[in-house]
């Protein structure tokens, strides 16, 4: 299947992107990647193959620009990585051949964060409202959220507006992710669900983790988009 090399426009931001669509698509996958990633991160790219495969539409892009990036403050700036997972959700809505499918989001590390924050509906300035407008993705138009190893803890005011159904996914040697996600888990109201990667760490290097996050987060899009 072609991977086909895109921009996505961020309100005035140009991302570059990598999409691939199967034909038939039942569902697109946004990615949001986490701290000193970016849309090459190898493990998020394995996982959007594994899901191709399955007939689901990907989506990688760059959250900020070069010259963002350089700023770590930005890094970890939730609300405006969610502000630009919004966009471009918005951006894959108004694309031919793209807007009629449903979208869930996948986020690894701060971009599990991000991608609870969109799907609350939250706003730059933490306040939800769940419909955004014509340049961005609804909130409620997201059908369901992965986060693999995510900080879901930072988007805190969020965790109990969203509606998607969302799968954590932790490694069971992950102790203080695993124990953050646990306490998220708490906050949240939607259909959800936590799998313990067993073996694994943060970054699921371990033979057969990263399969088995594939794995879970394939399913999971399958069931709810």
């Amino acid at each position: 299947m072609k991977v086909e090399q895109v921009v996505v426009d961020a309100r005035g931001v140009q991302l570059p992107g990598e999409l691939a669509v199967p034909s038939p698509a039942t569902g697109l996958v946004i990615f949001a990647h986490g701290s000193d990633s970016s849309r090459h991160s190898p493990r998020n790219k394995y996982v959007a193959q594994v899901l191709d495969r399955a007939g689901l539409g990907t989506l990688l892009f760059d959250l900020l620009s070069p010259d963002e990036a350089r700023d770590r403050r930005n890094v970890f700036d939730i609300p405006l990585l969610a502000e630009r997972l919004t966009a471009a959700h918005g951006w894959a809505r108004r694309r031919p051949g793209l807007g009629d499918l449903p979208v869930g989001y996948f986020g690894a590390s701060t971009g599990g964060a991000a991608a609870v924050w969109s799907a609350g509906g939250g706003s730059r300035d933490g306040v939800g409202d769940g419909v955004g407008d014509s340049a961005t993705g609804r909130a409620s138009d997201v059908r369901a959220v992965v986060s693999r190893g995510g900080r879901v803890d930072l988007a805190g005011p969020q965790l109990a507006d969203v509606t998607a159904p969302t799968l954590l996914v932790v490694g069971e040697l992950d102790a203080d992710v695993l124990r953050l996600n646990r306490e998220s888990q708490q906050r949240l109201r939607c259909v959800n669900r936590l799998e313990i990667v067993a073996g694994a760490t943060h970054l699921f290097t371990e033979p057969g983790t990263l399969e088995r996050v594939a794995e879970l987060a394939r399913d999971w899009f399958r069931a709810h988009l």
